[in-house]
């Protein structure tokens, strides 16, 4: 009775809380992970990977074609272990996608201007430009390297801190992206086991540690208080996820195994961006 007594008290204080605080917490604070602040703490985040909420946001992920189930297994065979804890992983990223993601993406889409949106979008994406010189760098591709630190003084000066995006009328300094991931993977490191993070969603193991190198080097995780970098990241991830609402749910609806549909492809777009 004493042990009965004890469970219920522990419990007591959870209980009457809204299921929606709870995973809008989660959201605002995990978001924030990774970044150079949290880095320390060994916790993995998203800059330039595809990552939970990210993913849904990224355009590059929803733009390919992936082909049937079946082709798009068989071009992106990767090692998934720990499929029990990713497929619990991935129904509860999906959750927190439809409970707390997408109402919010859709309110903001609904009252903000899409010139604000794509401005917003614009200034975070010159924001961490440092993330994609030093992969550059570390990967020895000079002129992308040169075209990124061009783009950056381009839209920083010319399109007023970011907000405004010149340099995609100049060809020359339109280059594929590069993050920590792939220059792990130009290096010659593999993939390592598939993994879904609560939250940031598909990885691997090595675009994992990418995800946490990535992190020292975007600006916003060096805002303090902790909480505020985390809402900016919050915010940066709702704007940009109001560009691509329906993108996820016809991934999924258009598969026949969605767990399955989603790993292929992010390990798909992972390899087409290696590939660049």
């Amino acid at each position: 009775m004493r042990k009965k007594h004890r469970r219920q008290r522990i419990a007591a204080p959870v209980q009457g809380r809204s299921p929606g605080l709870v995973m809008a917490v989660v959201l605002f604070v995990a978001l924030g992970m990774g970044t150079a602040g949290i880095a320390a703490a060994a916790e993995p985040s998203e800059t330039g990977i595809q990552t939970g909420a990210d993913a849904f946001a990224d355009e590059d992920f929803f733009d390919d074609e992936f082909g049937t189930d079946a082709e798009a297994r068989a071009g992106s065979a990767v090692s998934d272990p720990l499929a029990p804890w990713n497929k619990a992983m991935f129904h509860f990223n999906d959750k927190l996608y439809f409970w707390v993601l997408k109402p919010a993406a859709t309110g903001y889409k609904t009252v903000t201007p899409g010139i604000v949106r794509t401005g917003v979008k614009n200034f975070f994406h010159n924001l961490t430009t440092p993330i994609r010189v030093v992969n550059c760098m570390l990967q020895g591709k000079s002129e992308r390297m040169g075209a990124e630190i061009g783009r950056f003084m381009l839209n920083t000066t010319v399109g007023v801190l970011g907000f405004g995006n010149p340099a995609q009328r100049d060809p020359r300094l339109a280059v594929p992206e590069e993050d920590l991931g792939q220059t792990f993977a130009v290096w010659g490191i593999g993939d390592g086991p598939y993994i879904i993070w609560p939250v940031l969603g598909p990885s691997t193991i090595r675009d994992s540690f990418g995800m946490l190198g990535d992190g020292f080097l975007d600006p916003v995780g060096y805002v303090d208080p902790r909480v505020l970098s985390a809402g900016i990241k919050a915010f940066d991830t709702i704007n940009a996820t109001s560009f691509r609402l329906g993108d996820y749910e016809a991934l999924k609806d258009s598969a026949i195994a969605p767990y399955e549909a989603l790993r292929d492809a992010y390990i798909q777009n992972r390899k087409k961006k290696i590939g660049e």
